[in-house]
């Protein structure tokens, strides 16, 4: 595959950086008919069989540009939606607004007692699109990228929390899958080794022992999509790009077909030259672990 610089822009603002957005889903751990697999879609809305009652996923991140598109998407599926957000005043000129939509105060780095609080006894599923803006601070990829997104998953985990699905990065393991020399690997880790920060976030989610799906993307691009998705295993992909709004259909995609998408990674791209395929068909053809 020939290699190509990934551009990626930064979650919460319109100017080009370079990272890739993280995102997480968690589902609520109670009993069978509040599970997600209970969810079913009728007319492009999402219903438990039992009681009827929307499902409430908390978005971390949500005023990203992926992350906005992770809500909007949710919101069009039927699903209710908690925006954890920095500024919620903010917030709310970012949105149109909707019933099913509430803002609440959460910074990832503020650690787990605090997101524990924002997420609530009434999420079912929290989706984290952070991602930290590149400046002078060496540490703020650790601060968010790791450190934030460890302490998101401990905050599901107060919560009773299940389900997590994060939207990390190819390459995260470019230094053990002889890319260490990839031009987007040397770039990206050049403002505090970001990609190791979430390597090192995803093998604690790995090991926290809830059910996840990590989402791994190219090059993110804010233009419409082109193409059709490429779902990879891990460590498969090293180049190519997909536009944020095919990211926020798998993350949402991930949540609904929880039989196919549970405890997996996969790396995504978008291609003129690839068959449009199912996520169903897409995420069954990789390997859970």
């Amino acid at each position: 595959m020939t290699t190509s610089l990934l551009l990626l822009r930064h979650s919460s603002s319109p100017a080009a950086v370079f990272f890739s957005s993280s995102s997480f889903v968690f589902a609520k751990n109670t009993n069978s008919s509040r599970s997600f697999t209970s969810i079913k879609m009728e007319r492009g809305e999402a219903s438990e069989q039992i009681t009827g009652e929307k499902k409430k996923v908390f978005v971390a991140g949500a005023t990203g540009q992926t992350g906005k598109r992770i809500v909007e998407q949710l919101l069009s599926r039927g699903f209710a939606v908690k925006a954890g957000v920095r500024d919620v005043d903010k917030a709310k000129t970012s949105f149109r607004q909707d019933p099913s939509l509430h803002f609440v105060k959460a910074d990832v780095t503020e650690g787990s007692e605090k997101l524990a609080e924002a997420i609530g006894d009434d999420s079912h599923a929290v989706i984290c699109a952070t991602g930290f803006r590149p400046g002078f601070d060496l540490f703020a990829p650790w601060k968010i990228d790791n450190f934030g997104t460890v302490s998101l998953v401990d905050a599901c985990k107060k919560q009773g929390v299940n389900r997590f699905v994060l939207v990390s990065s190819i390459l995260v393991n470019g230094a053990a899958t002889g890319q260490i020399l990839n031009p987007a690997y040397i770039f990206l880790n050049v403002f505090g080794l970001t990609l190791v920060a979430k390597l090192q976030a995803e093998k604690y989610i790995k090991r926290s022992g809830v059910n996840y799906t990590i989402v791994r993307p190219g090059g993110l691009k804010n233009d419409p999509p082109s193409g059709n998705v490429v779902m990879e295993p891990e460590d498969t992909l090293s180049g190519g790009s997909i536009s944020r709004d095919q990211v926020a259909e798998v993350a949402v995609e991930a949540l609904l077909d929880e039989e196919e998408s549970s405890y997996k990674v996969v790396e995504i791209v978008a291609s003129a030259d690839a068959p449009k395929r199912s996520y169903k068909d897409l995420f069954a053809s990789v390997k859970g672990h």
